[in-house]
């Protein structure tokens, strides 16, 4: 069984962050809630907004948009207090955004905080990562070590969805790590596992030898933009049952209103984030020009108006979510400094639904674009990161 640490003490309001070895001090736990009283739990949004769901292996009626926390990694998305952005959380799942992808900085902490809040049972759930990056040796001692530091910061004794990222697919160590998680997710501690950037060989690998329904999802990027999934991973997926969770959906922001008619920006400006400069340079350097991007968004805009004045970014999101096996989409929040909920609730209404004349407008644009080679210029899902 594995030792599981709790926190005694709730974080500070003021807190920012925390190494892994300054984790706070806690008891061992030699007993833990069964997988079938694990499972038990229903995941109901709290407010009476549409939203459409869907099932993650044991996890039931999840929302199809959740909140993604990476920008909770740096200051370089602007900072805010604890406390505003535990309440913007709140705000979130009062209208049915009830699904956090956490992992980044403080964000898991954050998380944890915000979760042991909540009336119990409540129906929040968090995504986190355990991301091997250097050469590692996954015996069952480091195993364990990583899904308890997990459990330690979230202030858990059950994780909802742990994704496994590992580095270097040339080590089949990977294999290795992903049993000993199957173990612990027999033991009730993990409630599904699922992969984080894994390519298409890798994730037909990992399914065909775990076996039918083990892993259930895989998180990649996924856009207008980036279409590599449609290349080989949604076959995978189909054959093993595994839903996609995308990101990078929206761009950083530049499949949105925000950028219509705007000139260029300069790559290395001040002004765009981390995530803007990396998706700029995927715009203008694999997938095509500035000035063909501007087309897109403009067939977009003129979709969304037909639609009833819907956003640039709610025809962006539907369009994936409307994709082969894509399960849920992950949208970045600023939380505490800007979010755009409203406009996201707007995915779900009866109006946000593509016609095939949409569909032929969209693909009229990206047929001038190099984003069908994407997957041979930079590779498959992930490698960009490799």
């Amino acid at each position: 069984m594995l030792p599981i640490k709790t926190a005694e003490e709730p974080f500070p309001d003021n807190f920012e962050g925390v190494a892994s070895d300054h984790l706070p001090a806690g008891n061992l736990r030699d007993k833990i809630t069964s997988p079938d009283d694990i499972l038990a739990s229903v995941f109901i949004p709290m407010s009476s907004t549409a939203h459409e769901t869907f099932d993650l292996g044991p996890l039931k009626g999840i929302t199809r948009l959740w909140c993604g926390l990476w920008q909770l990694s740096s200051n370089a998305w602007g900072s805010a207090p604890v406390p505003r952005i535990r309440k913007c959380m709140g705000q979130h799942v009062d209208l049915g955004f009830t699904a956090f992808a956490d992992h980044y900085g403080s964000a898991e902490i954050i998380f944890g905080q915000f979760k042991k809040s909540l009336p119990s049972p409540n129906p929040v759930i968090g995504a986190t990562k355990w991301c091997v990056f250097k050469t590692t040796t996954p015996t069952k001692a480091v195993v364990e070590a990583a899904v308890a530091e997990r459990l330690a910061r979230m202030q858990t004794d059950r994780i909802d969805l742990l994704q496994f990222h590992w580095q270097d697919y040339a080590d089949k160590g990977y294999l290795s790590a992903l049993e000993i998680l199957n173990d612990l997710r027999g033991e009730g501690i993990i409630s599904a596992i699922g992969l984080c950037n894994f390519d298409a060989i890798r994730t037909d690998e990992i399914c065909t030898q775990l076996g039918p329904g083990i892993i259930v999802s895989n998180q990649v990027q996924f856009s207008l933009i980036d279409t590599r999934p449609l290349h080989g991973m949604t076959d995978v997926c189909r054959r093993h049952g595994v839903k996609l969770l995308t990101y990078g959906t929206l761009c950083g922001g530049f499949l949105s209103d925000a950028w219509l008619n705007k000139p260029e920006p300069d790559l290395y400006s001040g002004e765009l984030t981390p995530s803007q400069r990396k998706y700029l340079d995927m715009i203008v350097k694999a997938w095509g020009t500035w000035a063909l991007f501007q087309s897109l968004l403009r067939c977009l805009r003129g979709i969304a108006d037909r639609h009833g004045g819907l956003s640039i970014a709610n025809i962006a999101t539907r369009w994936v979510l409307d994709q082969p096996c894509v399960g849920a989409v992950l949208v970045g929040a600023r939380l505490g400094l800007s979010d755009h909920l409203d406009d996201n609730l707007k995915v779900f209404q009866p109006e946000c639904r593509l016609t095939h004349d949409d569909r032929e407008a969209i693909e009229g644009v990206l047929a001038y674009s190099n984003g069908r080679k994407i997957i041979t210029t930079i590779g498959d899902c992930g490698a960009e990161y490799r």
